[in-house]
């Protein structure tokens, strides 16, 4: 199997999670694209989705499915979205798509989270992938000099001559090089230097599931059984 079909495996498997006539809350990227599209095709079942970003709404609304705002939309019941990087403890690294920020609250403001991958972003330790770190600009060579001294190597995202910037109007920052051996520890330390929006470690709120498709079907494991 191919990768995209691998996704799409992932992507039907989280419907299973799925109960009518609620809202839930919808990730971003291309696992999570096979995800919006299995929506739409039955999308009777859900009264509406709460979105973690600009594009997956525009996918949402062009399907027929109302999008609402978290604020007007309450507890979700479930949360589906990819990683970058996932490990069998569910501790993950996400926002190479820029939307950590919106990510992040989304899965906080859900009773579940469902994590759709295939086997090429299981690891055994975080951080082969670049932990991204969501900044307010005015302080991103400050944020850079303090996730050194954490022992990472910071790079400003800069796409086309041009900053990368997030749905929230802020700017990114690629970190390689760290240690993620306690990934709870690390999201919390980078989380309290000032300027740092978030970043894109989810282990205090890793996923309760995570669907992991292979060439011989769709691994299902739950926090705590890992």
């Amino acid at each position: 199997m191919d990768q995209n079909a691998l996704k799409m495996a992932a992507a039907k498997a989280a419907l299973d999670y799925v109960e009518d006539n609620t809202v839930i809350g919808v990730g971003t990227g291309s696992t999570v694209n096979f995800f919006i599209a299995e929506l739409i095709r039955g999308k009777a079942r859900i009264k509406a989705a709460v979105s973690s970003s600009v594009a997956s709404t525009r996918l949402l609304r062009d399907g027929g499915i109302d999008v609402l705002e978290l604020n007007d939309a309450g507890t979700l019941s479930i949360y589906v979205d990819g990683a970058d990087e996932v490990t069998r403890h569910l501790a993950m690294i996400k926002g190479g798509g820029a939307a950590l920020t919106r990510e992040k609250i989304v899965a906080a403001a859900s009773e579940k989270f469902i994590c759709i991958a295939d086997t090429s972003k299981l690891v055994d330790v975080l951080g082969k992938f670049p932990l991204p770190v969501e900044v307010i600009p005015m302080a991103r060579s400050y944020v850079a000099r303090e996730l050194v001294r954490l022992g990472g190597h910071p790079e400003w995202r800069v796409r086309e001559g041009k900053a990368v910037v997030t749905d929230n109007g802020n700017w990114i920052l690629d970190v390689r090089g760290l240690a993620i051996t306690n990934p709870v520890e690390l999201e919390l330390q980078i989380n309290q230097i000032a300027g740092v929006v978030t970043n894109g470690l989810f282990a205090r709120r890793g996923a309760d599931v995570l669907l992991l498709a292979a060439a011989e079907g769709v691994q299902r494991i739950s926090a705590g059984r890992a």
